[in-house]
């Protein structure tokens, strides 16, 4: 038995059997899933080593069999496997999204390949045309090396450095010589990019696309070239870019990598758009244990199963088990959402920040009493009386991303003013018109708090009014 059959034994008895609601449940499951992370899993065979990472995978071209038969190839030849993982340094910050790729990566490493983080200093000043609908403004080197700087840093809960490489492009990209590029150029088919939708797109609408976007695929090709890749990963949004890179690597007389292609995670709103930082529905890999937690407790529960899937170490017996369990009520939406966030947070921060961020959570949230609630944000009513009740919520506190948004709570209820007294609780719901007033209108209208502690509610997000 694998030792990765050994942890799920493990944990599918508690999956089966035990209260998923219960802290201590809880604290054994993220302790061993957690550990996964970890874990050794150079005991699996080729083969299944293929099939854990095609679990996962939209594409894996040429296929799972050719996978397990280069792994095997390059035991035999005792060379090292390379894994290879870009990202261009478009913005500073990772989030969620950028993560699943990056967990295969790191099964990959943990399987004993060598996986090698790739910083696309150089491709970054052309910027990936994927999906755009214009071209991307160009990035300065000021630019560049800003978000740079703390990339190693936000993917090390994944990857371990110490035995992966971390390399800049600019290394060998800085080195192609005019006369090379147009040799590669030459046996390129221009039917390739072509079979881009959102070029032909671009096209047919008459917008521009530069011919800088138009190589792009082929000058990040050459990444794969330069560290003689067996495998790269990458979203199912880069398959004709990963596709170009098997090409160059074929004219370039290399062995084609295999591409592994990984879905696309929701962002956080459930509307069906991908996590992204322009959207605001995503949740950073820099972000605080509570803001993770809170962040993954708001995602619609249609959500919960994918996220476990990408974003975990479960298996999919295992997933089955709590979707089985979900459908005959015996295990609660809320509660698996809970376990979700827990393994987030315990994945970025360590397992004593998931149970502080859980019993965080449930104070604020799942009981009536506010009193004893660590970290809540405090506004003083001194300093802030005559701001409007929008302005407090969307700019102060950030509770909301625009007024309107303050406004849509107010019309679903959710806008509420708590008094709070020897852990009872008066709760006044506060109208769409009550958005407009400033805090000291409203505080007024609450009437002399006599020593009870005031608190304002806006979803699911709570602030204490300092008197």
């Amino acid at each position: 038995m694998s030792r990765l059959s050994e942890s799920v034994t493990h944990v599918m008895h508690l999956l089966d059997e035990a209260d998923l609601g219960a802290d201590y449940t809880v604290a054994q499951l993220l302790g061993e899933t957690t550990a996964r992370r970890a874990l050794d899993l150079s005991d699996l065979s080729p083969q299944e080593q293929a099939a854990l990472v095609e679990g996962r995978a939209i594409n894996m071209i040429p296929s799972a069999a050719a996978l397990a038969e280069k792994i095997e190839a390059a035991r035999a030849a005792g060379r090292s496997f390379v894994v290879k993982y870009g990202i261009d340094p478009t913005s500073p910050d990772v989030h969620l999204g950028h993560a699943v790729p990056i967990i295969i990566a790191s099964r990959f490493q943990r399987m004993g390949h060598h996986v090698v983080f790739i910083i696309g200093d150089v491709t970054a000043k052309i910027g990936d045309p994927s999906g755009r609908s214009s071209e991307r403004p160009p990035l300065t080197d000021q630019d560049i090396a800003r978000n740079l700087s703390g990339y190693q840093q936000q993917v090390t809960p994944f990857i371990d450095f110490e035995r992966a490489d971390l390399r800049f492009n600019g290394e060998w990209l800085d080195k192609v010589t005019l006369p090379e590029l147009i040799e590669v150029l030459a046996r390129v088919p221009a039917s390739m990019s072509l079979q881009r939708e959102d070029f032909r797109t671009r096209l047919a609408e008459g917008h521009g696309l530069s011919v800088a976007e138009f190589v792009y695929s082929v000058v990040m090709a050459w990444d794969s070239v330069a560290i003689d890749a067996d495998v790269e990963l990458g979203g199912v949004d880069q398959l004709l870019n990963l596709q170009m890179c098997r090409k160059v690597m074929e004219i370039s007389d290399r062995v084609p990598e295999i591409v592994i292609t990984t879905p696309l995670i929701e962002g956080t709103d459930g509307t069906g758009a991908k996590m992204s930082k322009s959207k605001g529905n995503y949740v950073g890999l820099t972000s605080s244990g509570d803001e993770v937690y809170g962040r993954l407790m708001s995602i619609p529960d249609h959500l919960t199963e994918p996220y476990l899937r990408l974003l975990t170490e479960w298996t999919d017996d295992e997933i089955r088990v709590v979707t089985k369990r979900l459908g005959e009520g015996t295990a609660h939406p809320m509660a698996v959402k809970q376990i979700l966030a827990g393994e987030v947070v315990a994945a970025l921060h360590g397992l004593d920040a998931a149970a502080a961020a859980r019993a965080e959570f449930t104070a604020r949230f799942s009981t009536r009493s506010f009193g004893d609630t660590k970290n809540l944000p405090v506004v003083s009513l001194e300093e802030h009386a005559g701001e409007t009740l929008g302005t407090l919520i969307s700019s102060t506190l950030d509770f909301a991303p625009s007024m309107s948004a303050v406004r849509r709570v107010a019309l679903q209820n959710g806008l509420r003013l708590i008094r709070e007294s020897d852990g009872e609780q008066q709760t006044r719901l506060l109208s769409e018109a009550s958005v407009q007033h400033t805090l000291g209108e409203v505080i007024d209208q609450e009437g002399a708090p006599d020593g009870a502690k005031l608190y304002l509610k806006a979803g699911r997000k709570v602030a204490r009014i300092d008197l």
